[in-house]
């Protein structure tokens, strides 16, 4: 309609609003989310050198994925990247749960001062993570050889620098990094389950053990297939704390060279992104299988509410 400056206002349809209101995330999923996404399966079908433009790209069919199956240090980092998801996934949940249980059936005063605690390494920065840690972990000033050193009298361990000692160090790091979130997670859960299954179980000559196997962990699975699916996904896509730690080089004989990483120098040191792309949806591939076996083995049965 026109106005004293001569303008229009643009009226839209009320059913327009809710539209209107998510559009900015829209706009941007479709910029850095799905363009990102369909670019790449795009790529995986082209040889491109980003320095040729666009023009460069040169249509290969399915060499890529040749090039990727055959690929000695492809396999190589998918079989660390399995090594550090079963490291550090595996332990996570073995010790948020019981420790889960503790904090909420024993800690009154302070349990959600103590909870933070555990959390606080969740959102902490990567990089800061990854320089405490390589000055923990120095060999000969590092706090964890001191410790290893005077308590149980062992040789000083060059854990940055060994392919034998890397992986364990960096599942270390991934491990106390992420323990205090699937804390979160089960704590969470356990104020879910009714108190009076417990009374009943106590009533009945129910011991702590028999309550915790057949009341607690039966009223976690859920969290518990939801816990195990995001470190599968997230185990499998480790990038930060490996390449910090070692440079970006994957460390010495490229023992903690993940699937992300060798992606990373795929694109950016070799510049074949082509052959990235292809790898990429590969490890896609693996991850919707390992999911799929989540969901399998911790997911609601038949009959069963989610």
């Amino acid at each position: 309609m026109p106005t004293a400056h001569g303008w229009r206002v643009l009226r839209l349809p009320p059913s327009w609003a809710p539209y209107v209101f998510i559009s900015p995330f829209l706009i941007l999923f479709l910029v850095f989310g799905l363009f990102p996404l369909g670019f790449s399966f795009w790529l995986a079908f082209q040889s491109w050198e980003p320095t040729g433009g666009l023009r460069a790209m040169q249509f290969v069919g399915l060499d890529n994925f040749r090039f990727a199956i055959g690929d000695e240090w492809f396999w190589k980092s998918l079989r660390n990247t399995l090594w550090l998801a079963v490291a550090t996934g595996v332990p996570q949940h073995l010790v948020a749960i019981p420790l889960a249980v503790w904090i909420h059936g024993a800690v009154r005063r302070g349990r959600d001062l103590l909870t933070a605690a555990y959390f606080v390494p969740y959102i902490t920065s990567t990089v800061a993570i990854a320089i405490l840690f390589s000055a923990m972990f120095s060999k000969d000033y590092g706090l964890v050889n001191a410790v290893l050193h005077s308590v149980l009298g062992m040789e000083r361990i060059n854990w940055l620098n060994d392919a034998a000692h890397l992986k364990p160090a960096i599942a270390l790091i991934v491990f106390w990094r992420y323990l205090g979130f699937n804390l979160v997670l089960y704590l969470a859960a356990l104020q879910t389950i009714p108190r009076d299954l417990y009374e009943a179980a106590t009533l009945d000559g129910a011991n702590a053990w028999q309550q915790f196997r057949f009341i607690t962990l039966p009223g976690l699975r859920p969290m518990i297939f939801f816990g195990v699916t995001l470190s599968v996904i997230g185990g499998l896509q480790l990038f930060e704390e490996p390449f910090i730690l070692t440079g970006g080089t994957g460390g010495v004989d490229q023992s903690a060279m993940t699937s992300a990483i060798y992606l990373y120098r795929m694109a950016f040191d070799f510049n074949d992104f082509g052959g990235a792309s292809a790898m990429s949806w590969l490890l896609c591939i693996v991850i919707v299988l390992l999911t799929w076996l989540t969901h399998w083995a911790f997911g609601p049965r038949k009959g069963e509410r989610a």
